[in-house]
């Protein structure tokens, strides 16, 4: 008997629906935005690979998910990541074959993972910060291992990277069912653009395509597709991002935060209107 493989997802998939409007119904073929769970575990020497976090999101770059999210989470350093995986198990589903990835770290974690990430935490696509054990342990957040101290952008060059940022969102485009990240020189060139149903994870993807590529993760500008989320600034200042450029509005607690760590917050940017709160 020979067992097929299982696909790998993919960020969209098809479906059949019946549009209602005044004129009448339609039935046609739509696109929605895949949702999936990516578990991610930690190896080091001498430590056997251990569950650190289950999330909801959009398959693609997982290796970049789960690096950038050990980097925000001051699990490790980038220096430290030394390769990343699916998981092989024998005992792994089929529907586990593409959703389950593993970080070998070349020593061991910069912090605990069983401290504040047991095996049955868990975040759904909606809050980066959600399964943490405490008030306090949400509230932290990791000293950057470099701060950009060049150039920010110029309040012209703000106030386009909405649109600069909207164009290089395909799933978007098709679905209308995800949030996008893109980290932006100061002169307004997006370096690189990430999209998932998770406004967290897309941060996470766009910090570990940095990572993995050996470049820095900190530069002038992070921009996202919607609001400036406590969780989403406290990812900015984990890897030293200058500025925070946000589509939607911040909360009390992002621009607090912000204000305490000398991040230059940005919401509610159109192009032809900004608002800086710090």
């Amino acid at each position: 008997m020979t067992l097929e493989r299982a696909r790998r997802p993919g960020p969209t998939v098809r479906t059949r629906v019946h549009e209602l409007t005044g004129d009448g119904e339609r039935h046609h073929e739509d696109r929605l935005a895949t949702e999936e769970p990516l578990e991610i575990r930690l190896a080091w020497p001498g430590a056997p690979a251990r569950r650190v976090w289950v999330t909801m999101r959009t398959p693609g770059h997982d290796f970049e998910l789960a690096a950038g999210w050990l980097v925000h989470e001051g699990l490790a350093t980038p220096d430290r990541i030394a390769g990343v995986a699916y998981c092989t198990d024998a005992d792994l589903t089929p529907l586990q074959e593409f959703n389950v990835v593993t970080v070998t770290l070349a020593a061991p974690p910069a912090r605990d993972p069983g401290h504040r990430h047991t095996g049955l935490s868990a975040g759904s696509s909606a809050c980066g910060v959600c399964g943490k054990d405490s008030v306090d342990a949400a509230l932290e957040t990791p000293t950057a291992v470099e701060t950009w101290s060049g150039p920010l952008p110029s309040p012209e060059v703000v106030r386009s990277l909405p649109d600069l940022l909207r164009e290089q969102q395909s799933v978007f485009a098709r679905t209308g069912g995800v949030h996008a990240a893109g980290l932006a020189t100061a002169d307004g060139e997006l370096l690189v653009v990430r999209e998932d149903v998770g406004r967290h994870n897309a941060v996470d993807k766009v910090t570990g395509a940095r990572v993995l590529t050996g470049s820095s993760p900190a530069d002038a500008c992070l921009v996202v597709s919607g609001r400036a989320g406590f969780e989403l600034v406290q990812k900015a200042v984990a890897v030293g991002t200058g500025s925070l450029v946000a589509v939607g509005a911040p909360t009390s607690l992002s621009v607090q935060l912000a204000e305490r760590a000398g991040l230059a917050l940005y919401g509610f940017v159109r192009g032809d209107r900004c608002v800086r709160y710090c």
